[in-house]
């Protein structure tokens, strides 16, 4: 857990091998409830490289100054992230 939110990461090292590698991450919003969204890429460990990029968007909670996850949404391919801004624009488009 961190204590800060630029702290936070979901880089995950296993035995000296890094197998979730944090490409990028954006804080969206801070303070006792934030949100990120991050870019990385998976190890593959039968092909032995990084697979294609994702994206996740987490929301965590502070509490006894500490962060913890609270929820996650992961977007599995850049088709999917496509068709997720192209609904987001649409929508904003409307309401302009």
């Amino acid at each position: 857990m961190a204590a800060t939110v630029d702290e936070l990461t979901v880089q995950y090292e296993e035995d000296g091998l890094v197998t979730v590698k944090e490409l990028d991450k954006k804080i969206l919003s801070k303070g006792a409830w934030s949100t990120i969204v991050y870019k990385y890429q998976d190890w593959n460990r039968s092909t032995e490289e990084y697979g294609p990029i994702k994206f996740t968007i987490r929301r965590y909670q502070k509490r006894n100054n500490m962060y913890r996850m609270q929820s996650k949404f992961n977007i599995s391919s850049k088709d999917q992230a496509t068709n997720l801004i192209g609904v987001l624009q649409e929508w904003l488009d409307e309401d302009a």
